[in-house]
């Protein structure tokens, strides 16, 4: 069983990880009108993640209104970037998002459906993890705009030492590619430059630190 939920998203359109700072960037807002396929069963721990991702939010100072599940338990050519809204308890916006190639050849999409997770420098893998999305800097990837990662799990501990960031990177899809996979690079959630675009919009404007949670089922 599958529901197709149909989201009409207000956007400004304007991997490996970098180290660079300081940006600018023009932005044109238009309307996009997304439909979104997600497994009923994967809605449903959504919802089960973002309950608690809401007790934490409330409990730690952070931006009360929205957080960012990846739920990298689905294939990697799926959506698996939630834009969860607490105010409308629903999924706003989703992505395709890349997660670190390990071992494998950076810019493949050889461990879509089987990614290693690792907190280890010099690693070329994600972290699981609860992160606080930080500052806003220039990115020499996609729309040259990138969000420093600070891990606040053992898991992600050494996610800002690593350079992990969430940035964009032009050959991460639009829409889902599956049975093939989103490219790999060295670690970071890069995301397509529209959607990059669309988050930027919504961080520039919060007052309070963005919780992104990475995880498995």
């Amino acid at each position: 069983m599958r529901t197709l939920l149909l989201f009409v998203i207000a956007c400004s359109v304007a991997a490996a990880c970098e180290s660079s700072d300081g940006m600018t960037t023009d932005e044109t807002d238009e309307i996009v009108v997304k439909e979104v396929n997600i497994d009923s069963i994967d809605h449903c721990y959504l919802v089960g993640k973002q309950a608690e991702a809401k007790a934490f939010c409330k409990s730690e100072g952070y931006n009360k209104h929205y957080c960012f599940l990846l739920d990298m338990s689905r294939h990697s050519g799926r959506y698996r970037f939630f834009i969860w809204d607490f105010d409308s308890n629903k999924v706003v916006d989703s992505a395709l998002v890349s997660h670190g190639c390990g071992i494998s050849n950076w810019g493949d999409d050889g461990t879509a459906d089987a990614p290693v997770f690792s907190n280890e420098y010099e690693s070329h893998c994600s972290s699981l993890g609860k992160y606080r999305v930080g500052e806003r800097a220039w990115s020499q990837w996609g729309i040259n705009i990138k969000y420093q990662l600070y891990g606040l799990d053992s898991t992600n501990s050494n996610a800002n030492g690593r350079r992990i960031v969430l940035h964009s990177w032009e050959f991460v899809n639009d829409i889902e590619v599956y049975p093939d996979g989103s490219p790999e690079g060295w670690g970071c959630p890069a995301v397509s430059n529209a959607f990059m675009a669309r988050l930027d919009t919504r961080l520039k404007k919060s007052t309070e630190p963005v919780l992104l949670w990475m995880y498995t089922h």
